[in-house]
């Protein structure tokens, strides 16, 4: 084999390789420029509805001729 042959058999497999190395994607972690809100408004609903029901409940059983 003649020298150019030997290397032109490695030629698609250096492009390959060369074109991989190219494509490589690059990660990048950076801090926000603006603080991070975190918005906590919880409602607590169901235990107002408990004590609300519970007080019907008592003026009912002490009251029955309400409604």
């Amino acid at each position: 084999m003649r020298p150019t042959m030997r290397h032109a058999r490695f030629l698609p497999a250096a492009a390959t390789l060369a074109a991989l190395v190219a494509c490589q994607p690059t990660v990048r972690i950076e801090p926000p420029d603006k603080p991070i809100v975190i918005n906590l408004n919880i409602k607590v609903e169901q235990e107002v509805r408990v004590k609300v029901e519970r007080d019907v409940e008592s003026l009912l059983k002490s009251n029955p001729d309400l409604f």
